[in-house]
């Protein structure tokens, strides 16, 4: 079994005396779907906020490709490989596809932009996750939900990532617009990333998900391999509405 790209071994986050993260493990291999589900309040935001360098952890450690880290910023964390798309996308609507899609990195030709090249790998890269953009100039603004949601996937996967973090990616989505994007996580799936999907919603993970781990207020209360445990199982036990011990077998002990 292929080992994996990051593992977070007991990671606490403390903010003064509330204790937001208590123990948390978790690992995500190359060409995985590793869901992380939770309720409101359950810590999934600063969780993804330890991974991606954006908070460092009280104690515990987060090892990434075998070799310990200690990201001091999330620009840290992106050159090692660790994108996250966060539910505002971090997208200026007025501005077109092509330079929300390169943002800062724009290809250069002498001292200009190189808009050719830029258009032409947006258009294509685009293609590659499934739209096909009426033109890479069009506003951002003027795609749906899931279109933009496709756009900042494409650029994290185009600049290299080797792990993509989606923060909540269908939870203002429509049925088709989520369809959609469930699609794109299965495209960059298989293309050997690992994928961190964060939801609370059981069916999504389920439709994409290859392993799923349920946060509560700031622990983790165990994982499960697809075809371990049921969607009925893996919402009780985000609900809080099993004991451990009734869900200790269908989750292979890990609870």
């Amino acid at each position: 079994m292929a080992d994996p790209i990051v593992h977070m071994e007991n990671i606490t986050k403390h903010f003064g005396p509330v204790i937001a993260l208590n123990g948390v493990s978790f690992d995500v291999k190359a060409g995985e779907c590793h869901c992380l589900l939770g309720d409101n309040g359950a810590g999934k935001s600063t969780f993804i906020k330890t991974m991606s360098g954006v908070h460092k952890p009280t104690s515990g450690e987060i090892m990434f490709e075998g070799r310990k880290m200690n990201f001091a910023s999330p620009r840290d964390a992106m050159e090692a490989g660790i994108a996250t798309v966060y539910q505002d996308l971090a997208m200026i609507p007025l501005m077109s596809v092509t330079r929300n899609f390169w943002m800062g990195r724009e290809p250069k030709k002498g001292f200009f932009i190189d808009f050719d090249k830029a258009n032409s790998t947006t258009m294509s890269e685009m293609k590659k996750m499934g739209i096909n953009l009426r033109s890479p100039d069009q506003a951002v603004g003027t795609l749906s939900g899931g279109e933009r949601q496709t756009v900042a996937i494409a650029r994290a996967v185009y600049f290299g990532a080797k792990v993509l973090i989606l923060d909540e990616p269908t939870s203002a989505l429509g049925v088709r617009q989520t369809s959609n994007v469930l699609a794109t996580v299965d495209r960059v799936r298989k293309s050997g990333i690992g994928v961190v999907f964060i939801t609370h919603n059981v069916r999504h993970a389920m439709a994409v998900g290859d392993r799923f781990t349920v946060l509560n207020r700031g622990k983790t209360l165990g994982t499960a391999a697809r075809g371990e445990i049921t969607p009925e199982e893996l919402q009780d036990l985000m609900a809080g509405g099993q004991e451990m011990a009734q869900l200790e077998g269908s989750l292979g002990g890990t609870v």
